[in-house]
C-alpha cells in the first residue's frame, strides 16, 4: 500500500481504508469495490420533485417571478402544513437547478436565479476592497442610535448607487425594518443629481416613515448637509470596505442586477419602469420577515402612524 501511494503521491491512509473497506490485502478486487462505491454514491431515495408535477410547476412559476428558493419554500410551509410531499427545501430546489442528472426543473431556470452562474459559489467568497473616501462632517455609523441598529422603529433607510453603461445610475433606498424598496431615476452621479432625486422620493413618504439614511462613502454624497437640511434627517457613513454593515442593501443590490445587469444602459428607464421594478422586489415574501413581503410589513408601518 505504502508504495503504491507514494507513485501516485496520495496517502496512505486512503488506501488502507479502501483496501480495509473490499475485503483486505488478499480478497480486494478493484473492479467489485468500484461497483459498491457507485452503489454507496446513489441516493436512497427518488427526489420529491421528480414524481410531483404540480409542484414543479409552481416552483418553476415563481422562479421566472424572481422569486428566490428559500422563498419559494417557506412559502410552502404554510400553504402545506401537514403535507410533507408538498413541501421542498430550498436546499433541494437548488439542486434541482444545477444537478441536471436529476432531471427534473429544467436549466433554463437558473437565469431566474438571482446569480444566473454556470456553478454555485460560497456566500463566503471574498469581495475587493474600497479605498478610504473622505467626506466632510461625516457621522460613522457607530453613531447610530440603537433603534436604528436593531431595526425597531420604522423609517430608517439605507441607499446606494447602481452603475450602469454611459455614465447612467439608479438610487436605491431600502427601509430597514420592512425590507421596502424604492428605486429612484437620477440625471448623473454628481452629487446634486443624486441628492435631487433623493429628496424628490422622500416627499412620497408618509410623514414619520423618512428618519434616517446610511450611505456608503461615496463622492455622490458630498452634499450630504443638504439632505439634511431639505429633509430634516441625518445621514449616516458606513467604514469602508465594511459591506456587511449594509446586508440589507447589498442583497437588494445583488436582486437588482437581475433586471440591470452590468453593462446595461439605464438612462433609458422611466420612473415609472424603476417603481414597477420596486414593485417587483416587494411582492416576494421574505424568510427573516416570518415570510411576510416588503409590502405588506411597509403597509402595517404606514398604518400605524396614522
Amino acid at each position: 500500500m505504502g508504495s503504491i501511494a507514494f507513485d501516485l503521491q496520495r496517502a496512505p491512509a486512503t488506501f488502507s481504508r479502501e483496501g480495509r473497506r473490499n475485503g483486505g490485502r488478499e480478497a480486494y478486487r478493484a473492479a467489485q469495490s468500484d461497483q459498491r462505491a457507485g452503489d454507496c454514491a446513489r441516493r436512497p431515495e427518488a427526489c420529491k420533485l421528480s414524481f410531483n408535477e404540480p409542484l414543479c410547476a409552481f416552483i418553476a412559476r415563481k422562479l421566472r417571478r424572481k422569486w428566490s428558493p428559500q422563498q419559494i419554500a417557506g412559502r410552502l410551509m404554510p400553504r402545506h402544513p401537514d403535507e410533507e410531499q408538498e413541501r421542498v427545501s430550498h436546499e433541494t430546489i437548488c439542486r434541482s437547478l444545477y444537478v441536471q442528472a436529476r432531471g427534473v426543473l429544467k436549466k433554463e431556470l437558473q437565469q431566474c436565479l438571482c446569480s444566473p452562474r454556470a456553478i454555485r459559489r460560497s456566500r463566503h467568497a471574498t469581495q475587493k476592497g474600497l479605498k478610504l473616501r473622505r467626506i466632510k462632517d461625516a457621522i460613522p455609523i457607530s453613531e447610530r442610535p440603537p433603534e436604528i441598529e436593531d431595526r425597531a422603529v420604522p423609517g430608517h433607510w439605507a441607499g446606494d448607487l447602481i452603475v450602469g453603461a454611459n455614465s447612467s445610475y439608479i438610487a436605491t433606498l431600502v427601509e430597514r425594518q420592512s425590507r421596502f424598496v424604492m428605486l429612484a431615476k437620477g440625471a448623473n452621479k454628481d452629487t446634486q443629481s443624486v441628492i435631487t432625486a433623493l429628496v424628490k422620493q422622500a416627499s412620497k413618504l408618509p410623514k414619520g416613515l423618512y428618519r434616517s439614511l446610511t450611505w456608503d462613502r461615496g463622492s455622490e454624497m458630498t452634499d450630504h448637509v443638504t439632505i439634511t437640511m431639505a429633509t430634516k434627517i441625518d445621514v449616516y457613513f458606513c467604514d469602508p470596505p465594511s459591506p456587511w454593515q449594509r446586508r440589507s442593501h447589498e442583497n437588494t443590490n445583488r436582486l437588482l442586477r437581475q433586471c440591470f445587469p452590468r453593462g446595461l444602459d439605464m438612462t433609458t428607464f422611466s420612473q415609472a419602469r424603476l417603481s414597477a421594478v420596486a414593485r417587483q422586489l416587494n411582492e416576494p415574501p421574505r424568510k427573516t420577515m416570518q415570510h411576510q413581503t416588503p409590502a405588506e410589513r411597509f403597509d402595517q408601518c404606514v398604518a400605524a402612524i396614522h
